[in-house]
């Protein structure tokens, strides 16, 4: 397939009148339309107003959304313990499953080509089904959680890792390597030092399995850890082994000067989510310092109780517009940057080489985003619009490892309309933790 368009190749290049050449999963070649028109005549063609690299969200919670709209203007702990823990003790393993799909369908049409998805305690197999069914490139893994954990969610940690090892066993690198896992202690204050030991070894046993945890994400939580640990959450991390090149820390917005270090020190790699900390007033994190100390920050949307939408093209627009008010300076994290964090930094969160930009050899992971619309009119920058005008409703088009999974703005591996009928009948309206 050639697609021929505005070819943004990553946060630095553009070509005004270029093409990319797509065979089987991977890019065959990417340069100006005329010179890939002659060397790939025969190829189908497709015209694309903006033909950009997947976006990459390396924290979201594909199994929350049938809490969107439950839990607004709340704080996070009565956000997680009446609200969210609830639903997710609750879903029975087909609702689990229509969960995760309705959030990989809602992540494809608005151009997430690939995300770190922490999932729940219980039948974490269903959404590496669904992933499977719906084509997205997907890192997950069930929820850890041995303490201070409500019923149906606490588990022996024994259990749990166990259950982490089967799943990497039967789903670990499946799809073509589309689908990985990631061990997924859900955070410090429901997770014992052996849990957390025990994720290290267990992601250790294994190429190519990643660590995925919440870390320093409200007061409340790096007060519980100072008070239990004696240190801070990130401190606490690390001496259980949960630092490194392959760890996938979410929101990390409270964090002291060694700690800082620690992550510079350590590559670990930290995930910006600007609405969901703004939602639940947590705090903002200081993403401009951590890029300076040459931390991999990537974006990601969260979960859709907590941002009520999984568009990773407006999350981009939050992630610079709130690090300018933070900072009270319109300098600090321009729109080119914040592209590269949504795109090549979240494929390298992910453990993914080559993915996040539009390469000849690298992986067919691709959007086109449309600009037939008043927010593209007058188009001085492509980065700005895709930064600040545009939304995922822009997307027309999304390929994942060379399949066209969006077409039309339209989900092509699932019937969407099911989905979202089925979604209606079991979610909408019903009352959850009685």
């Amino acid at each position: 397939m050639l697609l021929a368009g505005t070819v943004v190749v990553d946060d630095s290049t553009v070509i005004e009148d270029g093409a990319v050449v797509v065979e089987d999963d991977t890019i065959a070649a990417v340069g100006p339309a005329s010179d890939v028109t002659d060397r790939y005549p025969n190829h189908e063609r497709r015209e694309l107003d903006i033909i950009c690299p997947g976006l990459v969200q390396t924290h979201v919670h594909s199994v929350q959304s049938p809490g969107r709209g439950l839990a607004d203007d709340t704080d996070l702990f009565e956000w997680l313990e009446e609200y969210i823990l609830p639903i997710e003790a609750e879903l029975t393993a087909d609702e689990l499953e229509l969960a995760s799909l309705l959030s990989y369908v809602e992540l494809l049409e608005h151009g997430t080509t690939c995300c770190v998805d922490h999932l729940t305690v219980h039948h974490s197999e269903r959404a590496f089904e669904a992933a499977g069914k719906a084509g997205i490139r997907d890192v997950l893994g069930k929820a850890l959680m041995d303490r201070n954990a409500p019923d149906g969610l606490e588990e022996p940690t024994k259990v749990g890792l166990a259950e982490s090892r089967d799943l990497i066993e039967t789903y670990h690198r499946s799809h073509d390597d589309r689908l990985r896992y990631a061990v997924t202690p859900r955070f410090t204050p429901t997770c014992s030092e052996a849990c957390l030991r025990g994720t290290r070894e267990v992601a250790d046993d294994y190429d190519g399995v990643r660590i995925h945890t919440h870390a320093s994400e409200h007061e409340s939580v790096v007060d519980d850890v100072t008070d239990e640990r004696g240190m801070g959450d990130i401190e606490w991390l690390h001496e259980v082994g949960l630092t490194g090149e392959d760890v996938v820390l979410a929101h990390v917005i409270l964090t002291n000067e060694r700690e800082r270090k620690l992550l510079a020190e350590t590559g670990t790699h930290v995930t910006y989510c600007p609405s969901s900390n703004m939602k639940i007033g947590a705090g903002v994190a200081p993403i401009v310092d951590y890029l300076d100390r040459g931390i991999n920050v990537a974006v990601g949307n969260d979960g859709t109780p907590v941002n009520n939408t999984l568009d990773p093209v407006s999350e981009m627009r939050q992630a610079t517009l709130l690090q300018t008010i933070d900072q009270r300076d319109p300098e600090t994290l321009p729109a080119r940057i914040v592209f590269g964090m949504a795109t090549r930094n979240g494929a390298r969160a992910a453990g993914y080489d080559r993915v996040g930009e539009l390469r000849a050899g690298w992986k067919a992971d691709i959007v086109g985003i449309r600009t037939d619309t008043s927010r593209a009119v007058p188009l001085h920058d492509v980065y700005s619009y895709l930064v600040y005008s545009a939304t995922g409703s822009d997307v027309a088009f999304t390929m994942v490892d060379g399949q066209v999974v969006v077409s039309e703005g339209s989900i092509q591996t699932v019937d969407a309309e099911r989905v979202y009928q089925r979604a209606r009948e079991r979610f909408e309206g019903r009352t959850w933790g009685e």
